[in-house]
């Protein structure tokens, strides 16, 4: 068997291998929760953001199905409350509220009318996020909205919730959607800066300044033209480094919360979709919007959560 034949075979295993998987996963979906698993009611209260379309909408119905109580957000209020009005004409229970996680006011208002409206919450899944970015396109013109948008938006709207975050014997539960795109120490599209890789990947000395750094020092280099020599992933640049960014900020996080009491714990957490069928991805996706989600919602209501800090895809642990 030659090169070309070896890699053929490879693909086709890994073809496979992933189907088998996904096949799995349908069949864990069709399995009800019993009544000792249920956490949650109809009091408990989840935020999705993003939420009008693809994943986010996926998430949100699928959540309410369960029994939850669900606030879809959305950045545009018309098709945020055409969407939530679709999910309660099915009989679930959705609310709509405005949120644009870049905007300081719009985050402050948002949790006022949460606050005000339900008293807190109980499961955030920051699902918001852009990527300009399609197939083999890898200019990072919008580099500094992607960053701003999936890393610090991402990051103002956990910062922002966890004082909304109700007390429980189950724990709060934060997820937020990334992608494989931002592993640290992915075979392909990595950091090529060993010392950069080696601080960003040690849990003992890792920070949020150390990761706010590297972000700076990219925007940069794309303002003054240097990013391409700067050692950074060269397939889907931008996005690539704002999940990097996502990922190790829920890494900080759960060590931060991991001090709080037992009464008050929160549990955060980071998943990949895959390559999911949405307009984000230009509908070349090979994954569901429905499958898309399943993680989130499996993360989102597992009975004994003790998981914190993790990355997941396919409801397994993946390394960073």
């Amino acid at each position: 068997m030659d090169q070309t034949e070896k890699q053929l075979d490879k693909k086709e295993r890994t073809k496979d291998r992933r189907e088998k998987r996904r096949q799995e996963i349908s069949l864990l979906r069709s399995i009800p929760y019993s009544g000792n698993q249920r956490w949650w009611s109809a009091e408990t209260i989840a935020v999705v953001t993003g939420a009008n379309r693809g994943i986010g909408f996926q998430i949100t119905q699928q959540l309410a199905t369960h029994g939850i109580t669900v606030i879809l957000t959305s950045r545009e209020v018309a098709v945020g409350e055409e969407s939530a009005k679709v999910l309660k004409e099915g009989g679930l229970d959705v609310g709509f509220h405005q949120l644009d996680i870049v905007d300081d006011v719009s985050i402050d208002s948002f949790c006022a009318w949460v606050k005000e409206n339900y008293g807190g919450i109980d499961i955030l899944i920051n699902n918001a996020g852009v990527n300009h970015n399609v197939g083999s396109d890898n200019s990072v013109e919008a580099a500094e909205t992607v960053i701003n948008t999936n890393y610090y938006g991402t990051k103002k709207m956990i910062k922002a919730a966890i004082p909304l975050m109700r007390p429980s014997a189950q724990g709060a539960r934060i997820v937020t959607v990334s992608s494989r795109l931002g592993r640290l120490n992915g075979k392909r599209n990595r950091i090529s800066d060993d010392d950069l890789r080696q601080k960003l990947e040690d849990t003992d000395s890792l920070s949020e300044e150390l990761i706010d750094a590297t972000m700076t020092k990219f925007l940069e280099q794309v303002k003054d033209g240097t990013w391409t020599s700067g050692g950074w992933p060269q397939t889907n640049t931008d996005y690539s480094l704002s999940k990097l960014a996502v990922n190790a900020f829920t890494r900080v996080m759960a060590k931060k919360l991991s001090s709080r009491s037992e009464a008050e714990k929160i549990y955060i957490n980071c998943y990949c979709p895959g390559m999911v069928k949405t307009a984000m991805m230009g509908w070349a996706g090979q994954v569901t919007p429905e499958e898309g989600a399943d993680t989130a919602i499996w993360l989102s209501l597992l009975p004994d959560q003790v998981i914190s800090g993790k990355f997941f895809a396919e409801r397994r642990e993946i390394h960073f």
